[in-house]
């Protein structure tokens, strides 16, 4: 819209400097073309002058939105909110600091263990029951029986076992109880375990956002010639170095 303004003044300006070139030559006699071309210097002076103003003016609040749009703060997490939000939800806090990738790892640890506190709590309830049932005085009695009896592969009747069998399968329940017993309280103090280093990892992953790393970090392993101070000899080592 501004360009075809000032074109239609420029058309506008010709115009105008044509007739008044031409009411000078009837008046005074002068040459038309020097005055029509002193009368359009004059006015295309005079037109770039209000299109270089027009143009600073408006050129500054593009330079402002610029330096608005490049002076943005970067992310940089907290690390008190991290470790809150972990604690609150476990994964949390890697969402809040944008470790997406880490989520199937935790969650994948959360599961896992969580199905091992179930499948070892469960036969620790059946053995723990059969257990009672056969130490009971009345271990023979039909509600006893269905507690324990179904574990013991054998084709004799429970009346007919003897009580030496009876003490092999008492001791045998009694190690099963405490086997199942010990990896859902391991499988337990796991899922503690997890909880806690998911809120530690978001708190030093919040820590070290920005820590740079740089790209030089090398490893190197070469053979080395060893002075020992006892002989002449040097003893033939392997060295190590850390590039950072």
């Amino acid at each position: 819209m501004r360009i075809v303004s000032i074109a239609s003044l420029i058309i506008l300006s010709i115009l105008c400097m044509k007739a008044h070139a031409q009411d000078v030559l009837l008046d005074t006699g002068h040459n038309a073309n020097d005055s029509l071309n002193f009368m359009m210097d004059q006015e295309f002076r005079r037109l770039n002058d209000s299109i270089n103003f027009s143009h600073d003016a408006t050129a500054l609040p593009a330079q402002d939105s610029v330096a608005t749009k490049i002076n943005v703060e970067p992310f940089k997490p907290n690390p008190n909110k991290a470790i809150l939000y972990s604690a609150i939800f476990p994964g949390l806090g890697q969402i809040y600091n944008r470790k997406y990738w880490k989520l199937p790892i935790i969650y994948g640890g959360f599961l896992g263990l969580t199905y091992a506190i179930s499948w070892n709590g469960r036969y620790y309830n059946d053995y723990s029951d059969a257990y009672k049932a056969i130490m009971s005085a009345d271990y023979l009695t039909p509600g006893n029986i269905n507690k324990w009896f179904p574990f013991i592969y054998t084709n004799l009747k429970p009346e007919d076992l003897t009580e030496g069998q009876l003490n092999n399968f008492r001791q045998a329940f009694k190690k099963k109880k405490d086997y199942y017993r010990r990896y859902r309280d391991l499988s337990i103090i796991g899922t503690v375990a997890v909880y806690g280093l998911c809120m530690l990892d978001a708190y030093v992953d919040a820590q070290l956002y920005d820590f740079d790393i740089s790209p030089d970090l090398s490893f190197k392993v070469q053979p080395a010639l060893l002075d020992n101070g006892m002989s002449r000899f040097g003893v033939l080592a392997i060295q190590c170095s850390v590039t950072f």
